[in-house]
């Protein structure tokens, strides 16, 4: 399955998340001296300042506001600068990590080798011992999946030292959105959505009949495709076959596997879907969603923001994808939307960390969820916060993520996979085609890795 780039999640900015690849070698280089720290030269300790980057535009608002209620509470003062848009932003951890420049805190948009790789070269402080004092009362207070994101356990492929190195400031994950007022139209309970595969077609069925869409998506954006495809296969076969796939160790003509192509062929040929989806990217989807000409949508949780833009009258709900008449669970992709990193070389690296877990609290939490419309990342919070979010929320003991996989698809199999079910969808391939294709293609670039 294909490593999606989530913005924190997911505007995975789930939506959208990823430095580019083969930058570290001069990090590497600079990692190995002496600690400089050119970001605190100058700085009086006597009057502490903590300095943090994001690339976060919907949040800065938000940000400042905390920034003043810290300093109040404390004395210390919080300055949060905004670089925008993220590639910049990119650029710029990018510079400073060679010159060894980092600020106290910043956010890292890169991929979970590019995060080892900062760890490796002494620009993360661990955070495990703070995570885990007080009988863990930071770590526990935090989404469990959101926290896999930022740590590494022994003898991981990275060869990252193990532990915790980011603190999440909010979460997100994939489900379904259903529109409460089409489903009235349509003859349908508005407090009751499809539960499992069979009702969700029934339900796209009557809608259909009376004139309304099914399901709008960005599949014109790959990744979301291959996101909701690999939703289908961890609950048709499970995780350890799909990984055993990724490994070569199963073939994608496998029946599970044209049981998950066949997903697809079933919803293009009941007119399941929206005029277009396969061309459509996620804006226009989330704009036809939120101008009510489709009644489900597939999005992720950074949705709520951008449909109370659009339409701030817009009655919907949260459900998990249809579930397939399996014992395995609905997996979603999820975990931390944005995270927070400390450099190892601050001055007030103590007071920096100090600062996250109290930026974490649920207080704090609450008031950025409100502020911002993104989940919490403190599962204490939920209570405290508007019942979309909060629904979103509930999904986040169903959440993985192909950062958190033990193993990947290799990228060319990745591009095919998402194009043939493109293919499928518009008639122009069989499931079993597909299936032939992707087992042909896996054998020939695992060949080329021997």
């Amino acid at each position: 399955m294909r490593n999606h780039k989530f913005q924190g999640f997911l505007n995975f900015d789930f939506c959208n998340l990823f430095v580019i690849c083969g930058l570290l070698f001069g990090i590497f280089l600079n990692g190995c001296g002496e600690p400089k720290s050119p970001s605190q030269a100058g700085r009086s300790l006597e009057a502490k300042k903590i300095v943090v980057w994001h690339w976060m535009t919907d949040r800065e608002d938000a940000f400042q506001e905390l920034a003043k209620r810290y300093e109040a509470k404390t004395g210390i003062k919080v300055v949060f600068e905004l670089y925008a848009p993220s590639d910049a932003y990119t650029q710029k951890v990018r510079a400073a990590a060679q010159a060894m420049a980092l600020p106290d805190v910043y956010g890292l948009l890169g991929e979970k080798r590019d995060f080892a790789a900062f760890i490796k070269a002494g620009h993360v402080a661990n955070l495990t011992a703070e995570m885990n004092a007080d009988q863990g009362a930071w770590k526990n207070s935090l989404f469990e999946k959101a926290l896999a994101v930022n740590e590494f356990q022994e003898g991981n492929v990275y060869g990252a030292p193990a532990g915790i190195y980011g603190v999440p400031i909010d979460v997100m994950n994939i489900q379904m959105l259903y529109n409460k007022n089409l489903f009235k139209k349509a003859g349908l309970d508005p407090d009751r959505p499809p539960q499992d595969w069979d009702e969700f077609v029934a339900d796209c069925q009557k809608l259909n009949s009376a004139g309304i869409q099914g399901l709008v998506s960005g599949w014109g954006e790959v990744w979301m495709i291959d996101c909701l495809a690999s939703n289908f296969a961890f609950n048709i076969m499970g995780p350890d076959k799909v990984f055993a796939t990724l490994r070569g160790e199963v073939p994608y003509s496998d029946p599970d596997w044209i049981k998950v192509f066949n997903l697809f062929k079933e919803m293009a040929a009941k007119s399941m879907l929206a005029n277009g989806i396969v061309t459509m990217v996620n804006k226009n989807a989330e704009q036809a969603f939120a101008n009510e000409r489709a009644a489900f949508a597939f999005n992720g949780s950074w949705c709520v923001n951008v449909y109370h833009g659009m339409n701030p009258a817009l009655d919907y709900g949260v459900m998990l994808p249809p579930k397939i008449k399996t014992q395995n669970p609905v997996y979603i992709w999820g975990g931390a939307g944005s995270s927070f990193l400390v450099n190892n070389r601050s001055l007030v690296k103590k007071d920096a960390i100090d600062f996250l877990r109290w930026l974490t609290a649920p207080e704090q939490q609450a008031y950025l969820a409100e502020a911002t419309r993104n989940l919490p990342s403190n599962k204490f919070a939920i209570e405290m916060i508007p019942a979309l979010l909060a629904g979103f929320s509930k999904g986040m003991e169903n959440v993985t993520h192909p950062n958190v996989w033990p193993i990947n698809e290799l990228p060319k199999v990745i591009e095919r996979f998402d194009k043939g079910i493109q293919s499928i969808i518009i008639g122009e391939k069989t499931p079993e085609q597909l299936g032939d294709e992707l087992t042909k293609l896996k054998a020939e670039e695992m060949a080329k890795k021997i």
